[in-house]
């Protein structure tokens, strides 16, 4: 077992203030409907919806047939565990547990929105975690009428107006058109920035004092987990995506929080090296309830 080396935080008689990455929230975790689990395994209802017909004075009701289904919510530990010497833990001015735990989270946002947005292989419950919305997208579904790639829109370069009005309408033209959200890699940022309307007017409007970003309107959140990679990744370097997605659709299983312990070098299980171990974990399930509900928008090449 490795142990992390601390030595180059120790001081030499001189003050020192460690450099933290900058906390990152995870959009999913920030916009995703919640659901909460009690089991490893969830299935949530899908409706197929109830037809509405107009009946004559004296005629029989039509009958509805449309046919439920359900989707299901598997949940996925995502852990991390680091070792530290106790003296260095002593010795170090700053709160070194705090600070590995916020970089444990800030890695955590990162993989859990890549596995739920951008993740394309298939669902294998370890490196993949779940199916993401790309990889749903992706796949045609017979029993739900969608095609392979249907609500994927690529731009082969520069983003354009019409690439993003195309991506949204695929949403607000379904059946499922209601509250939607937008979560996009930073890379569009600039992207946006110099698309305008036909009045000259910016399609992306930066967010002031707390207030969102937004594009068309539609609140804007930004991850940088929402790159395509082959496998779940904290770091992906695949193509740049963004979703746009009706909320509720977008669906978060909380079997287990974010949480973490410290297990003491004194007492603990490396009492014998006085050795901490800080150890992090949250259970979380994803599904994407209807392909319909969602689109992606992504850059192919640079």
């Amino acid at each position: 077992m490795a142990r992390t080396n601390m030595d180059a935080w120790i001081p030499e008689e001189r003050g020192s203030t460690v450099l933290q990455t900058i906390s990152q929230v995870s959009a999913v975790e920030l916009l995703a409907r919640r659901e909460s689990m009690n089991s490893e395994t969830k299935f949530v209802p899908r409706s197929g919806g109830v037809d509405v017909s107009v009946t004559p004075k004296g005629a029989a009701y039509a009958e509805n047939d449309n046919v439920d289904s359900e989707v299901l919510l598997t949940a996925r530990k995502f852990t991390g565990l680091i070792r530290i010497a106790e003296e260095d833990i002593d010795d170090i001015p700053e709160n070194v547990v705090a600070i590995k735990q916020n970089d444990w989270a800030k890695a955590y946002a990162v993989r859990l929105d890549n596995a739920a947005l951008a993740v394309t292989g298939a669902e294998n419950g370890t490196t993949v975690p779940f199916t993401s919305v790309y990889r749903a997208l992706s796949t045609a579904d017979a029993g739900l009428g969608y095609t392979a790639n249907a609500n994927i829109v690529k731009s082969a370069g520069v983003v354009t107006y019409d690439q993003l009005s195309a991506v949204l309408g695929l949403v607000e033209t379904s059946d499922y058109f209601g509250e939607l959200v937008v979560i996009a890699h930073p890379t569009f940022k600039g992207a946006f920035r110099s698309i305008k309307d036909s009045t000259g007017a910016p399609v992306f409007v930066q967010g002031l004092a707390g207030t969102p970003d937004t594009l068309f309107g539609y609140s804007v959140a930004w991850s940088r987990g929402a790159k395509t990679s082959a496998t779940n990744s904290e770091a992906p370097n695949g193509n740049p995506i963004l979703v746009v997605a009706e909320k509720e659709h977008l669906i978060l299983g909380d079997r287990g929080p974010v949480e973490s312990a410290v297990i003491d070098g004194f007492t603990g299980a490396s009492a014998l090296t006085d050795e901490a171990l800080i150890k992090m974990r949250s259970r979380k399930g994803f599904v994407l309830g209807h392909p319909n509900a969602a689109a992606i928008l992504e850059i192919t090449a640079s």
